[in-house]
C-alpha cells in the first residue's frame, strides 16, 4: 500500500491545480526518471562503453 502513496500524491496534485492526469500507468515511468518532450518519450542516449 505504501508504494502506491507517492503516485496517489502526484495525482492528487495535479488535480488540485485542474490538471488532469490522462495516463496514470506513466507516472511510474517519471518517477523512475523518464523524460518525456511534447508528450513523446525521450530515449537516453547509450553510455559510452570505456
Amino acid at each position: 500500500m505504501t508504494r502506491f502513496l507517492p503516485s496517489r500524491k502526484l495525482i492528487e496534485s495535479a488535480q488540485a491545480r485542474r490538471r488532469a492526469v490522462n495516463a496514470p500507468h506513466l507516472v511510474v515511468l517519471v518517477r523512475a526518471g523518464a523524460r518525456f518532450e511534447r508528450g513523446h518519450l525521450v530515449e537516453r542516449p547509450e553510455e559510452a562503453a570505456a
